[in-house]
């Protein structure tokens, strides 16, 4: 114990004596940083690069930690890669641009060889438009549609240069575009560099590499949002549904039926579940069997463009933590409840220790939301409450619309009193209670309709909100895509490339 103690000052006292200006709060996020990342003893600094402090330090004062604990651990045989003679190291082909970590392991010489066409790359500015070229040349932004013209010509030609390039190669000639017009492309806001300037690039020219080297493959539907007079029984399905790409998906469309099942077992086993429901008891792991082996039939309809109505009076455990656990398990090959709990144990308390000590101090809304929070939170304690912290936070750090995704309503109303003029269409908890900390029960609304009226959980409600987007094939909200891409991709490791959002505010290239 005594051995840990020492170390984890050895660990502090390296990161002061560098950065003796650092605050208090964010060497602790930086000592758990570092924990998280495995290092136990000062060793350890040499297998640390410089990505994985850029959320908690600035470029440079990451750049200063790597070079003195570079000298710290380096020994008196090995020399520095500055230092290696060209003429006798050919088969360590090192880009110029590639030494934002000296510490990290070198790279094999087949690996290097593959990346070498990206030293030689140009930025095809001959090709850009005028009126693109006007605003790069004056350093003022460039509108998004002349953004997104850049981001195709750019992918355009490394894909001449290389067939597939790699995200590492993106990111270098991401880095080359801010370095030479770095007023119009670096990212800002409110004056500020946000991260390492040149985020959004890299994953606009990998968005638009991955859509170009995307095959024709099969496609799904998804139903419309419907308007305030239409009646979801009187619209065809051709008329409900829109082609969405199947994102994040791994069983999305199965062509065959499981070789076990019939058409008649299918029918059989749906109608046991409808007596199940009726009946009000029933093992849940019966449930859940039911479920995962009906779950050709289950997505038959809903690609289909089945209505809303329909899909609960055929499939009601659909609509039941079980049955949409058991559904998104098979649609993406994740489970659903255990990654999130386990993404929050990991990785929430990084998220509220960042919320106060960073982003409170730049955003006035983040700081109210706070106060607001730690008052109607009070002294409550538990994994549940932290989950309702992080999500009103990440709400008000994206500036998004908290009635998209929260309805309030009296504690004591059930689902018929509840106002449905005033639900959104897309997916909504309505809370029972004054707030989300006094509420001991929540429903879950789509569609403008309660589809499950006694949710007592706020992990179990939040959970099956996520699920149903992904399960009914539902587009996020603009007023929530923010909020909800970051649960996708923090919490629930769905980091494939594309996105679930509207597109009226899409800015990968199409």
């Amino acid at each position: 114990m005594l051995s840990e103690m020492d170390d984890r000052d050895d660990i502090r006292s390296s990161i002061s004596s560098v950065l003796p200006d650092l605050p208090g709060s964010i060497l602790n996020i930086m000592e758990e940083t570092l924990q998280s990342l495995g290092v136990g003893t000062i060793d350890d600094f040499q297998f640390v690069q410089e990505a994985d402090l850029l959320y908690v330090l600035q470029p440079i004062q990451a750049r200063k930690l790597l070079a003195s604990w570079k000298q710290t651990s380096q020994g008196p045989g090995i020399q520095s890669q500055p230092d290696v003679n060209p003429s006798t190291s050919s088969s360590l082909l090192t880009s110029p641009t590639s030494s934002r970590s000296s510490l990290s392991p070198c790279p094999s010489p087949r690996i290097q060889l593959n990346a070498d066409w990206v030293d030689r790359f140009e930025i095809p500015t001959e090709r850009f438009p005028e009126a693109l070229m006007q605003c790069l040349e004056r350093g003022k932004r460039p509108v998004p549609s002349l953004r997104r013209e850049m981001i195709r010509i750019v992918a355009t030609e490394m894909m001449k240069a290389c067939p597939s390039p790699t995200k590492h190669a993106s990111t270098e000639v991401a880095k080359m575009l801010v370095g030479k017009y770095l007023q119009s492309l670096k990212d800002v806001i409110e004056g500020e560099v946000v991260g390492t300037g040149y985020h959004s690039l890299v994953k606009q020219l990998q968005a638009r590499i991955d859509n170009k080297k995307r095959h024709a493959t099969p496609r799904i539907k998804k139903r419309k949002s419907l308007s305030d007079n239409s009646d979801t029984n009187e619209v065809p399905a051709v008329m409900k549904a829109s082609v969405q790409d199947t994102y994040g998906c791994v069983k999305w469309d199965m062509k065959f039926m499981p070789v076990t099942e019939t058409l008649e077992s299918q029918n059989e086993k749906k109608e046991k579940m409808k007596i199940l429901w009726e009946q009000g008891t029933f093992n849940p792991d019966e449930v859940k069997e039911l479920m995962e082996s009906t779950y050709y039939s289950q997505r038959k309809a809903i690609n289909n463009g089945t209505a809303l109505q329909t899909l609960r009076e055929e499939w009601p455990f659909l609509f039941h933590e079980i049955g949409i656990s058991a559904q998104y398990q098979e649609l993406t090959g994740l489970p659903l409840t255990e990654t999130f709990l386990k993404s929050v144990g990991k990785k929430g308390k990084l998220l509220l220790n960042f919320m106060p000590t960073v982003c409170a101090k730049k955003t006035r809304r983040v700081f109210e939301t706070l106060t607001k929070l730690k008052f109607q939170r009070g002294q409550l304690e538990g994994c549940s409450d932290d989950v309702k912290d992080m999500v009103l936070l990440l709400l008000s750090y994206f500036n998004e619309d908290e009635a998209t995704l929260f309805h309030y309503t009296e504690e004591t109303n059930q689902a018929a009193d509840v106002q449905v003029d005033c639900l959104p269409v897309t997916p909504c908890i309505i809370v029972c209670g004054a707030s989300c900390y006094s509420a001991s029960r929540f429903m879950l609304s789509i569609d403008g309709k309660i589809v499950n009226d006694n949710i007592a959980q706020f992990i179990a409600a939040i959970n099956m909100l996520f699920g149903s987007y992904y399960c009914l094939n539902i587009h996020y909200p603009v007023e929530l895509r923010s909020t909800l891409e970051f649960l996708q991709r923090f919490l629930q490791h769905q980091s494939r490339e594309g996105h679930k959002g509207c597109d009226e505010k899409t800015t990968t290239s199409n």
